[in-house]
């Protein structure tokens, strides 16, 4: 006879929690109240200390530590408009450079994006890494490669500061991208062309009436952050020697460095304004939407 095969004691049964399964503990999650209010107190103090000291230096007096209004006053001084003239010309310059430079956005690249969507979606990765490398690649390079460029450019257009925008639209190219890419991927228009088409509608009222007004938040996102990089542009103004806002403050800082420190921040205020802008815009559409949503939510159910 054979010999039987030992028995294994059964485990014991172990004990059922009430509260469920114990939760593990997961690594990447969101940051507690606490340690979310102490970093943004942390990034918020960076970024707030060097403007606060900013805005202070344009009320010093001097070297005694007194507060006064006489920088500021001293801008609007008929006295002193030759010496400030190179701060005024130059916002000129960088305002009609804003212009061209957003109709070139508007006129080029918006276009091949909608029609890259529309017609030719495998080309979209192409377009991304073309309107991406300028961003890659530092500008002292870039002006490197400008510069012959613009040889030819002063023989046939003429040495205006309005040239530049041709330099500048190439740098613009990532940051006007990005907000309308962005809104194209959010937005379905090879559904609304279609459904737009298939009422009659021609291509000029499918662009006009119906995908531009859906791609708005990125087209006004991408102007506002164009004109923000062409005021902040020095580089390209000053190795291809055109005269622009921030030449013109290099200039004025020699002799009066309180006036070009209030331009300055006027020009960050000016900024932030532009961002503050695009954030409401972005906020008062997705309001409308969910408005909408919600007093159609109960006629359709009184329908029902």
């Amino acid at each position: 006879m054979s010999a039987a095969a030992p028995v294994r004691p059964a485990r014991p049964a172990q004990p059922v929690r009430l509260g469920g399964p114990s939760r593990v503990r997961r690594f990447g999650t969101a940051p507690s109240r606490g340690a979310a209010a102490i970093v943004l107190t942390v990034i918020g103090l960076l970024f707030a200390v060097p403007l606060v000291a900013l805005l202070q230096f344009t009320f010093r007096q001097g070297t005694d530590g007194g507060l006064t209004f006489a920088h500021w006053a001293a801008i609007g001084d008929p006295a002193n408009a030759f010496t400030y003239q190179p701060v005024f010309d130059g916002l000129g310059a960088s305002l009609l450079i804003a212009v061209i430079t957003v109709g070139i956005v508007l006129l080029v690249l918006l276009p091949a994006q909608i029609i890259t969507a529309l017609r030719y979606p495998r080309l979209r990765s192409v377009l991304e890494f073309v309107c991406i490398v300028p961003i890659t690649v530092p500008v002292v390079v870039l002006v490197v490669g400008f510069i012959p460029v613009y040889q030819v450019v002063s023989q046939v257009f003429g040495s205006g500061s309005w040239t530049l925008a041709f330099a500048i639209g190439i740098i613009t190219l990532p940051f006007a991208f990005r907000p309308i890419a962005a809104a194209i991927t959010a937005t379905d228009l090879i559904v609304l062309s279609e459904a737009a088409r298939s009422l009659g509608a021609s291509w000029w009222t499918v662009t006009w009436r119906v995908l531009l007004p859906n791609l708005r938040r990125g087209i006004t996102a991408a102007c506002f952050l164009t004109i923000t990089v062409v005021l902040g542009e020095y580089t390209l103004a000053a190795f291809l020697s055109r005269s622009t806002f921030q030449t013109g403050l290099v200039l004025v800082q020699g002799t009066d460095p309180y006036v070009a420190a209030i331009f300055s921040v006027a020009a960050l205020a000016f900024g932030f304004v532009l961002l503050v802008l695009i954030g409401r815009i972005g906020t008062r559409r997705t309001s409308r939407v969910r408005r909408t949503r919600t007093t159609r939510r109960p006629r359709l159910e009184e329908s029902a």
